[in-house]
């Protein structure tokens, strides 16, 4: 269970996790929260969107139509690789599902079979979109599938969760058959073994085509169980002086390379200037503040 990813925070763990992001206009903004709440959010969801050709799917999963206002996911993932983001917020995506798999899904273990269509999965879950006719013949590219598996992986390094928080729409209510063409539990296989590798931060562009080869300006969110290891590293550094600059400062000297409670501290006085309190003020970064505190790129 967690809060929502601010859009730049949503942003900075796709491309930390090598995803090419295309930012729609007017994505930020795009929501259905007039109808209900969003968050707190429990997992990813994947579908097939039913549909050919980039644009075209990106403008409807956008904008939705007559029987179904959008957005109807927060990020479309084309066949070549791209996350075309076009919502932030509440989005017509899940639906109605069981509520036996969304416990499962907080608690992270196996699924039971869909059954009964009583929990309202529009609040709880993050969609994509992946272009795909859904026949079962229309073909997953390799590097389509590749985005899906990081896209994925990207939520669930930024919000702490397993590869278990990933499920298909079908998992999650028996009225749906997406994504057709491959099997979960391998998808989420994938998903896990990415997780086990370091992130690959995307240079590309986050408003044009994606394509983009220069430095990223700030430093991708290197996810919420890094900091947990004690890293040694310049991103240590970057962060310490960058705390130190907008003053939060807890330590006595440094900062240094080796992450040290005086890290922490000094994060959580960061947290608090936010806003935040309790728990969520404990000084293990998170997503959303890091992306708040703007950390020049560093490695």
């Amino acid at each position: 269970m967690a809060n929502p990813l601010s859009p730049d925070a949503l942003v900075s763990a796709l491309r930390a996790e090598g995803v090419t992001v295309v930012e729609r206009a007017g994505w930020r903004t795009n929501n259905r929260n007039h109808k209900g709440s969003w968050g707190p959010v429990n997992g990813v969801v994947v579908h097939h969107t039913v549909t050919s050709g980039t644009a075209d799917s990106v403008s409807l999963c956008f904008a939705g139509h007559s029987a179904l206002p959008g957005p109807l996911c927060h990020g479309v993932i084309a066949k070549d690789g791209t996350v075309h983001l076009v919502g932030n917020g509440r989005a017509n995506h899940a639906g109605s599902g069981d509520g036996d798999v969304l416990k499962a899904v907080i608690a992270e273990k196996a699924l039971p079979a869909p059954n009964e269509n009583d929990t309202d999965g529009n609040v709880h879950f993050y969609g994509f979109e992946c272009v795909n006719l859904g026949d079962g013949k229309d073909p997953w590219p390799a590097v389509q599938l590749e985005a899906m598996v990081r896209a994925s992986a990207a939520l669930c390094r930024a919000h702490g969760w397993s590869a278990a928080s990933v499920i298909g729409h079908k998992e999650w209510t028996n009225t749906k058959i997406d994504p057709r063409g491959f099997g979960m539990a391998d998808f989420r296989a994938r998903v896990a073994a990415r997780l086990r590798k370091p992130t690959t931060p995307s240079t590309g562009t986050g408003t044009g085509t994606g394509t983009g080869t220069g430095t990223p300006r700030y430093q991708p969110f290197p996810g919420a169980a890094w900091f947990r290891k004690n890293p040694k590293s310049a991103v240590v550094t970057a962060l310490g002086k960058r705390l130190i600059a907008v003053g939060c400062s807890a330590y006595t000297s440094g900062p240094g390379p080796q992450w040290t409670e005086a890290d922490r501290l000094s994060y959580a006085k960061w947290q608090r200037k936010l806003g935040y309190t309790g728990s969520a003020a404990d000084g293990w970064p998170g997503a959303t503040s890091w992306a708040a505190l703007k950390v020049p790129y560093s490695s």
